[in-house]
């Protein structure tokens, strides 16, 4: 049986091959790795510039000057998140198409359309010269890592074939554009809601997204042109690589008269999507002149959160409607031409070409209105109306934007009066800036630019009638006549994307904030200490009471009494809701039960009245069902029969999420846990798509909070299962103690690196989750000097 041997011999031989072939390219693509000691030699440095690495993979960039500290940041970015820069700048200049393909392409199209990297190149010319420098600086930081690395490059750059291109400062200044896009999503609402007038009745549109009394929806032409055609009806695109992000996140400061030591507090933990590599990146910057600690974001050279040694700052979304959908009455048989107060007007428009991997390029003719670009000319759109177009009005679309020079002024700002200074040229997207400096001042201001409508169409959210001038912008707000508030006689100030206006405060922000249960129990908390440290600002942050659930879910269980008995499971899973304290922990069958139970009453409820557009509605309005059901029209209960009473509805959504939950997790409910089903999963977009690199991402972590908790955790509702994965949080936390700023506390959900062979790619994780916070106090355990190089 020589032959059979001799197979063996070769099949080993093979395998050993495969196995040696795996282990060295193992091996080589560890050299993405960054080189975190010794000495590199690079040009354009006149002085030394250290990068010390701490335990946690934290950098502290020491240098003599600003520009070469930035040079030093450039650089430690590139070491640590290239890809995720790369592919930031790409995703912003509508350029992912040329190294993914046609996935991407009705991503570039909007890209494109909006012209957002067009933008950053024009803002370039309004940038002081001095941040001009530390922007140029940043940019050859970045390149001379890219030029001298010798190693493999990150490991996407491999899966996708392609090296990157030379940053450009430009590639930096897109990144606020990308911001202001996740956190507007006021455009998105407007569809939404046109699409549902047409399915609902006004009486149930109402009901189903009320607006507020007198909401104006203008005289009888203000309706004209209508069609009721259902393929006339604007489609939400879907962007898989580009979704708006649910605008969420907390800030609260207390000033020394509610603090141990006598100084203020400031507490802030911005929510957007949990992903791997995480949006933030800690840093500590020392220069003779400036100190900069807190959150970067990889490809900006900018503080983003932190403080500078004098003032710390935080940042949540203000909610605030700055964009505005137009419809366009066009003119039969000219395409080129529409309907404007003054008579007929040429559309604006250019041409796109967007290169596709793999297939031919894409031609784009990227058409604007007065009122801005036509976006239902995206076909993910799917417009088929020709007698209107839907441009979009949106404050972030202007040349003259300074947010990116404010943010510079913000990181240099001595005290609050010079941060309240710099905060007159942030622009897009308006932020809630909550504020306190060394000296005990602390304070609050919506900063950015509010459009002031001649008059507000359908409380802005609806399209508006483009044709009339009655509802086109005026101007913005004025900076002193934005919502602000210094040294509250209060002693605290918090923002969680309430409505954040006065009593008496008349000009139009927004008709729709989120709901109060977050800052609500934000206040309550603070007004229950006496006198505050870094301690009691984490447990805040960390703090696990659904005050939604215990408004919701007593009224739920009312409906349940009296009828038939249940069985041994849903008795069970009844008394234990009965018990609930409404905490939502990971570990607690309560909030599993009730989110399965909502989420079998929202599809009961809304499946069959909203269609496709029930997911869409229902995910980012979970719990508005309840007050259908309480509500006097029963048709709300009614199924494809007969009317029935709500009460039995809601008995046998109950039934059957029990069921289901039993078929998931086992027929007992005490067995049952909130984490089984609420996991945060950080995905990266190339490597998901692989299955065995995708073993290279943390692993999927039970985690507390829902998305009614200030600890937020926004679970992803599946509405066909019982899987409610956490997608959607806290990033970043950050605790500044302006009594002695180096004990400030952070943490972040993830890692300091991008790269997935490094051990800092998710070694923060359990941390972020249990509540643990790091110092940046410019410890490290290795050094990384970069010096000039010798001709």
């Amino acid at each position: 049986m020589k032959w059979v041997r001799r197979a063996g011999w070769a099949l080993a031989a093979v395998v050993l091959l495969a196995v040696l072939a795996a282990g060295g390219g193992y091996l080589w693509l560890r050299t993405s790795l960054p080189q975190t000691s010794g000495t590199i030699a690079l040009p354009n440095l006149a002085h030394r510039v250290t990068i010390a690495r701490d335990a946690d993979g934290i950098v502290t960039i020491r240098a003599d000057n600003e520009a070469e500290a930035y040079y030093g940041l450039g650089f430690a970015h590139a070491q640590d998140r290239l890809f995720q820069m790369d592919l930031m700048r790409r995703l912003g200049a509508g350029r992912l198409s040329e190294v993914i393909g046609g996935a991407t392409v009705d991503t570039d199209r909007l890209m494109r359309l909006f012209g957002l990297y067009r933008l950053a190149e024009a803002g370039l010319a309004a940038i002081p010269a001095e941040m001009r420098a530390d922007l140029d600086a940043y940019a050859a930081g970045v390149n001379a890592y890219i030029d001298t690395h010798a190693g493999a490059l990150p490991p996407e750059f491999y899966l996708l074939r392609y090296r990157p291109e030379p940053w450009r400062p430009a590639d930096s200044l897109v990144w606020g554009k990308l911001m202001a896009f996740q956190l507007g999503t006021n455009w998105w609402d407007e569809m939404l809601r046109y699409r549902l007038a047409r399915k609902l009745t006004p009486v149930q549109l109402g009901e189903l997204w009320p607006l507020p009394p007198g909401s104006d929806m203008g005289p009888p032409e203000a309706q004209r042109p209508k069609d009721d055609r259902a393929d006339l009806v604007p489609a939400m695109p879907a962007l898989p690589w580009l979704q708006p992000s649910a605008g969420a996140s907390n800030s609260f400061v207390v000033d020394g008269r509610l603090s141990a030591s006598g100084k203020p507090l400031l507490a802030n933990d911005p929510h957007l999507g949990l992903q791997a590599p995480i949006q933030w990146y800690l840093v500590r910057i020392e220069t003779p002149t400036l100190r900069l600690v807190g959150a970067t974001a990889p490809g900006v050279p900018l503080l983003i959160i932190g403080h500078n040694g004098h003032v710390a700052w935080s940042f949540t979304t203000t909610q605030a409607d700055t964009q505005d959908l137009f419809r366009e009455q066009t003119i039969a048989g000219d395409d080129a031409h529409y309907v404007t107060p003054q008579g007929p007007a040429a559309f604006e428009a250019h041409e796109e070409t967007i290169k596709v991997r793999g297939t031919d390029d894409v031609r784009l003719t990227a058409r604007q209105t007065r009122h801005g670009p036509v976006v239902s000319d995206l076909p993910s759109v799917k417009w088929e109306d020709k007698t209107q177009a839907l441009a979009l009005s949106w404050a972030a679309l202007r040349t003259d934007d300074m947010t990116a020079v404010a943010l510079f002024r913000m990181n240099r700002a001595q005290n609050a009066d010079e941060l309240m200074t710099a905060l007159a040229d942030f622009d897009s997207p308006v932020q809630n800036v909550l504020y306190a400096d060394t000296s005990g001042h602390i304070g609050f201001i919506a900063a950015g630019r509010v459009p002031m409508r001649k008059s507000v169409y359908a409380a802005g959210e609806m399209p508006a009638p483009g044709w009339m001038d009655a509802y086109d912008w005026a101007g913005f707000i004025p900076f002193a006549s934005l919502p602000q508030i210094a040294q509250p006689s209060t002693g605290w100030i918090a923002t969680a994307n309430n409505d954040i206006r006065p009593v008496d405060y008349f000009r139009f922000i927004a008709a729709k904030w989120d709901l109060p249960y977050r800052y609500n129990r934000i206040a309550e908390l603070i007004e229950a200490t006496p006198k505050h440290t870094p301690d009691s600002l984490a447990a805040i942050q960390l703090d696990t009471r659904s005050e939604a659930a215990a408004e919701v879910v007593p009224a739920l269980l009312a409906q349940l009494e009296g009828g038939p008995p249940l069985s041994e499971p849903a008795a069970t899973a009844l008394t234990l809701l009965k018990n609930w304290n409404f905490q939502v922990t990971r570990d607690q069958p309560a909030p599993l039960i009730a989110t399965a139970w909502l989420a079998e009453l929202n599809d009961r409820v809304l499946r069959a009245k909203l269609g496709d557009l029930f997911e869409d509605y229902a995910q980012r309005n979970f719990i508005t069902v309840t007050s259908l059901i309480a509500g006097a029209d029963p048709s709300w209960c009614a199924d494809a029969q007969a009317p029935r009473p709500c009460a039995a509805l809601v008995r046998d959504a109950f039934i059957a999420a029990v069921d289901k939950l039993a078929r998931a997790y086992g027929g007992d409910p005490n067995r049952w846990q909130w984490g089984d089903a609420h996991r945060a999963r950080f995905t990266n977009l190339v490597l998901n798509q692989v299955p065995l690199l995708s073993l290279l991402l943390p692993a999927p972590i039970a985690t507390d909070g829902d998305n009614f908790t200030v600890n937020r955790a926004t679970p992803r509702t599946d509405f066909d299962s019982v899987d409610y994965s956490d997608v959607h949080g806290a990033g970043l936390r950050a605790i500044f103690d302006l009594a002695d700023l180096d004990r400030s506390r952070f943490i972040i959900a993830g890692g300091q690196s991008g790269n997935p062979l490094s051990e800092h790619y998710g070694d923060l994780v359990e941390r972020w989750r249990d509540g643990r916070y790091i110092e940046l106090r410019g410890a490290g355990t290795e050094v990384l000097t970069l010096a000039p190089e010798t001709r």
